[in-house]
């Protein structure tokens, strides 16, 4: 029983790590179209590997930042903003 109590707690304190943002409610006919918003991350210095849209409705990649880093950003769908970063 306490394994399964400990399994539960680890589930529960990490749960929103693997949550991302949302990023916003608007129609996709309102966003910056796939790619356009490709071209801005180049702009930004960013190289991904893998480019999706998320649950949240937000752009995401991952891949390197200008630097080499391995990084996971979120990105407003109308704005091209990055909402938010994660540098591993």
């Amino acid at each position: 029983m306490r394994y399964v109590a400990a399994a539960f707690a680890v589930l529960i304190c990490t749960g929103p790590a693997f949550a991302g943002p949302t990023c916003t409610t608007e129609p996709r006919s309102k966003w910056m179209s796939e790619g356009d918003m490709k071209a801005k991350i180049a702009t930004l210095g960013y190289k991904y590997r893998v480019f999706k849209v998320t649950t949240g409705n937000c752009y995401e990649i991952y891949g390197q930042d200008a630097s080499g880093k391995r990084i996971e950003v979120y990105f407003h769908p109308i704005t091209g903003n990055v909402v938010e970063e994660h540098k591993s």
